[in-house]
């Protein structure tokens, strides 16, 4: 079956239509669960979270309108649809009361049932399209770096499953761009990714967010809510800081893993979920199971496949990059610090010294936001310099490279020696680029067309 499908649960008491227009409903691409009574539709609802719900209005026992009002106030994003054979305005205004997204009398043709239906889900659709328009590949990550080319040839591998994933490193180093990256190259890159920061949220609240509640759950809870969890239904749902949940929470979550079911808070009743889970952490989560901190079970079910992001200060070699892209992604979208379409400006040679130099502990985030603090100090014109760096880069203790030779007595041939290290230093840009002229000047912090004048200028090795 398409992850894309529908799920819809269709209750009608006559038997013939029922069928009819479930195969009418299948052929048209969704899956379609029935059911002829308003009490059994509430029992299946209780196991499934349907995305569609089409009743009758009139059904023996629990009527249409009722059954309307369980369904929504168990999931409030369900599409609910009232069929009936008494078009009256107080029948249509009753089921739109009741929780009904429309309200569609008999006789009807097939497509006019479709098209309420496509105009429900249109807001929803449009929701995931403005998502995917956003493209996260692996190749949008910026690294050349040895360590960022072994991660990402494990997230090419890992995004083809539905493994859970736990993220490690640093604050900064990129965790919920990773995260997003395995969704949009996965199966699921259809539905939804939802983020949550588990630390951002009081543990008072942590719970009703990521399992949503009933209402008289707790005080203000003046309806139902679906949590993060029901949200992500199919998708993904990324767990940050998971570390600093509770233990009563965590043990909420390992019943979600292993039995995928849960309930809201305040509810007895099971809620099954396909969700794919991608948690991360800045934590040492193995310290903290040894401390009694963090559940050892919940540790190896989301530890299945383990996914390390480097710190910056660990792949200095990608700074040059990722402050070329971040200049090009600040001047083409614009924003408070130059107009759209702006031209990116060049970096002094001294100023990416700096930056290099630099031990960054805030990691990728902290060097895009030094990167457009220096682009605002130059209003997108000119060269960013020394001086248009923050004052704590600007002190940061560039190496001093020792020559690799001593003076003799009788003196050297300067040109001959300065020709030699020249050399070398584009023989080596050349071989970490595999001969890609382009990315060795950019190493070396020269024009390409710069790059080339060189190498013809070089004389032949004896």
């Amino acid at each position: 079956m398409a992850e894309s499908q529908k799920h819809l649960l269709l209750v009608e008491d006559e038997a013939p239509l029922r069928q009819v227009v479930a195969e009418q409903l299948t052929d048209r691409g969704y899956h379609v669960e029935q059911c002829d009574s308003g009490e059994a539709a509430v029992a299946r609802l209780a196991d499934f979270a349907f995305d569609v719900i089409i009743t009758d209005l009139r059904l023996p026992g629990m009527d249409g309108s009722a059954l309307v009002q369980a369904a929504v106030g168990r999931y409030p994003d369900i599409v609910a649809i009232v069929v009936t054979g008494y078009g009256t305005t107080k029948d249509a205004v009753g089921a739109i009361k009741s929780g009904a997204f429309d309200f569609v009398s008999k006789p009807f043709q097939i497509d006019e049932l479709l098209h309420v239906l496509e105009r429900r889900l249109k807001s929803e659709n449009a929701y995931l399209r403005a998502q995917l328009e956003e493209r996260y590949r692996f190749e949008g990550i910026v690294g050349k770096s040895r360590p960022m080319q072994k991660l990402f040839q494990l997230l090419e591998t890992v995004a083809a499953t539905n493994s859970t994933i736990l993220i490690t490193g640093e604050t900064g180093t990129g965790k919920e761009v990773l995260a997003r990256a395995i969704h949009h190259n996965s199966a699921r890159r259809l539905h939804r990714f939802l983020a949550l920061n588990c630390s951002a949220i009081p543990e008072s609240l942590l719970e009703a967010e990521i399992f949503g509640y009933v209402r008289g759950a707790f005080t203000g809870a003046v309806g139902n809510r679906q949590g993060r969890l029901e949200q992500a239904h199919k998708g993904t749902l990324f767990l940050d800081e998971v570390g600093t949940m509770s233990t009563a929470l965590q043990m909420k979550l390992l019943r979600v893993l292993q039995e995928r079911e849960f309930e809201r808070v305040g509810d007895s009743h099971s809620i099954k979920v396909d969700v794919r889970v991608i948690a991360a952490t800045n934590s040492d989560l193995l310290k903290m199971v040894a401390r009694g901190e963090f559940r050892e079970d919940l540790y190896y079910r989301l530890n299945v496949i383990p996914v390390h992001v480097p710190p910056l200060r660990e792949r200095k070699d990608d700074i040059p990059l990722l402050v070329h892209h971040f200049l090009e992604k600040l001047t083409r979208d614009g924003g408070s610090v130059v107009p759209r379409g702006t031209k990116p400006p060049t970096v002094s040679q001294d100023a990416m010294r700096r930056l290099m130099a630099y031990h960054w502990p805030g990691n990728v985030r902290q060097l895009e936001n030094a990167v457009e603090r220096a682009l605002a100090f130059t209003a997108g014109l000119g060269q960013i310099d020394v001086n248009d760096l923050s004052s704590e880069v600007q002190q940061a203790q560039v190496p001093v490279v020792s020559s690799p030779v001593t003076l003799p007595d009788e003196g050297i041939d300067l040109d001959l020696f300065v020709a030699s290290v020249e050399r070398e230093l584009i023989e080596r840009s050349l071989e970490r680029t595999g001969g890609n002229k382009g990315a060795a000047a950019r190493l070396l912090n020269l024009k390409r067309t710069t790059l080339v004048e060189k190498l013809k200028r070089l004389p032949p090795r004896a």
